[in-house]
């Protein structure tokens, strides 16, 4: 549809009326940040089949700056009804996710990172909406991430573990619906968690897990994530370390936790 995101959710939401099942793709920060209210009133309340893929989320664009990070989308997707909101961690896991969301009936909203990022999971792997999965078994902390900062997860892990701290570390790309049973049984065991998150620690997973264990099972939580300021332009590398998206930083919210 060109540079023209609102007028792609409309017709995407007409064609959905049609019994057709409409992707619509762009920047996350044009889509779904400059049509969510095509989406809220034309897809969402309707509860209409089309699903948003929203591509360049996090700070990890890197060069094209502040403007095209887009570090709030799950916050605003993840408030609409009938939305789901999904953040694959790596290639297997998003082409999964695709595949997911177009056997579901509903709308689905999936963000996608720039970058090439680490493959962690296998292309026979499960996928199923609604559910996290247990990467690392651990008894002293819970560590739950999404997108490709879950491999930041799993690194903060094994640095941890040399010191003696067994993180548990779960792999969250169903953001909404949560996974709640798996969340609850690592909350309960560890006592406290960590989330990682390429985006604004304010509404995105910290929001999430945040809001469900205190309406559940209250442990400390605490986020590593965009710290409430907006980004701007350089390598990706050096960005996520600028902004303390890094295994040290997840590091440091555990000891913070284990006090």
């Amino acid at each position: 549809m060109g540079v023209a995101e609102q007028n792609m959710a409309g017709v995407a939401a007409g064609m959905a009326g049609c019994d057709k099942v409409p992707f619509i793709s762009s920047y996350a920060v044009f889509s779904p940040g400059r049509n969510w209210d095509q989406i809220r009133v034309s897809i969402c309340y309707s509860n209409l089949n089309v699903k948003i893929m929203g591509a360049h989320s996090g700070i990890s664009v890197g060069p094209d700056g502040a403007t095209h990070q887009a570090l709030e989308d799950i916050a605003i997707t993840r408030v609409l009804p009938n939305l789901l909101v999904l953040s694959p961690c790596d290639v297997h896991e998003a082409r999964r996710a695709v595949l997911a969301a177009a056997e579901y009936k509903g709308p689905v909203y999936i963000r996608f990172t720039r970058e090439k990022t680490p493959v962690i999971t296998k292309p026979d792997a499960p996928f199923q909406i609604g559910k996290a999965y247990v990467l690392r078994e651990g008894s002293d902390v819970t560590i739950i991430g999404t997108g490709p900062l879950v491999y930041e997860a799993l690194l903060a892990a094994e640095q941890l573990s040399k010191k003696g701290v067994e993180a548990e570390v779960i792999n969250c790309p169903s953001i909404k619906p949560l996974d709640e049973k798996t969340i609850l049984k690592s909350i309960q065991k560890t006592g406290g968690a960590v989330t990682i998150e390429e985006h604004q620690i304010s509404g995105g997973l910290f929001g999430a897990i945040s809001e469900f264990s205190a309406m559940n099972f209250p442990v400390p939580v605490l986020p590593v994530g965009m710290p409430n300021i907006f980004g701007e332009s350089g390598a990706p590398d050096e960005l996520l370390t600028k902004y303390g998206m890094r295994a040290k930083n997840i590091i440091a919210q555990v000891n913070k936790i284990l006090k």
